[in-house]
């Protein structure tokens, strides 16, 4: 398992609670940061990803466009980082911006993490946040071991910075950045379709996640040959089949703690209200 001007901040904040839920270091140890170079668009057939629309039968959620003279008009995707560097240290403070967020590239990891957290992984190298420090922490039970309550702690500092922002806000901004998203999204393979139709695809599957009532259990995976392992902690997977089954989007909504996980529902479900057609 793998654990901006202040108009544009928001919205990019409310992918980091998406994607950035992701802010955990379990099973597989996070890859050295891409360099830009790495960062460029993958060719199609080399993207994980379902088979894109043959024809555009329009988005289910449209996003209406600002209008042209309440806002200025947003930079091109390749020099977007500057100007969304800036808003989210004058929105959130540099210190908060520098703990949790990986900046640079920052709207194309947000669009690959989104797209890739209902599959099976999310390459932790291109997550919009950073790894949580410190290591796994369990609790023996009986012969097995759990996730201990404890282990949530790790979590509270990036959650709160989550819920600090309004979700209607968050909702509001995006709207207005949602271009630049459009077209990292059609970079990455879907040249036909909506990114604000995944966005909310995948919100809609991560409030779908299981809440155990009691952290898991936990299995160590065995790894056989000559030389132990040094980090046997990123090698644990849930003993529940039904827990390892889950997307790496979902495991990590449980991983994170029952409050947590519900405190993140909360907030992506007022995202969602302020970014999903009303039927």
């Amino acid at each position: 398992m793998q654990t901006r001007s202040v108009a544009l901040i928001a919205a990019v904040v409310l992918l980091a609670a998406a994607g950035g839920a992701a802010w955990w270091q379990w099973r597989t140890p996070p890859l050295p940061r891409p360099s830009r170079a790495q960062m460029a668009p993958p060719a199609p057939a080399a993207l994980p990803a379902s088979t894109p629309p043959l024809a555009d039968a329009g988005p289910k959620h449209p996003i209406e466009p600002e209008p042209a003279a309440s806002a200025a008009p947003l930079p091109a995707l390749a020099d977007a980082d500057a100007l969304v560097n800036d808003a989210l240290a004058t929105l959130a403070g540099r210190s908060g911006v520098m703990t949790f967020l990986a900046t640079d590239g920052f709207v194309r990891r947000a669009v690959v993490t989104v797209d890739n957290l209902p599959r099976t992984m999310a390459a932790s190298r291109l997550w919009p946040v950073q790894t949580t420090p410190g290591r796994l922490q369990l609790l023996a039970a009986g012969d097995a071991q759990r996730i201990a309550a404890d282990n949530a702690r790790r979590y509270a500092p990036f959650v709160a910075f989550v819920a600090s922002v309004e979700p209607s806000r968050a909702a509001a901004l995006y709207r207005r950045l949602h271009p630049l998203f459009q077209q990292a999204y059609a970079e990455l393979g879907y040249p036909k379709g909506h990114f604000n139709d995944r966005l909310v695809e995948v919100i809609d599957h991560l409030l779908a996640a299981p809440e155990p009532a009691q952290p898991p259990a936990l299995t160590l995976v065995e790894v056989k040959g000559e030389v132990p392992s040094t980090r046997p902690w990123l090698r644990y997977e849930f003993a529940d089949p039904a827990l390892e089954a889950l997307s790496s989007g979902q495991k990590i909504m449980v991983r994170v703690g029952l409050d947590n996980e519900r405190r993140l529902k909360g907030w992506l479900a007022g995202l969602r209200r302020g970014i999903a057609a009303q039927r």
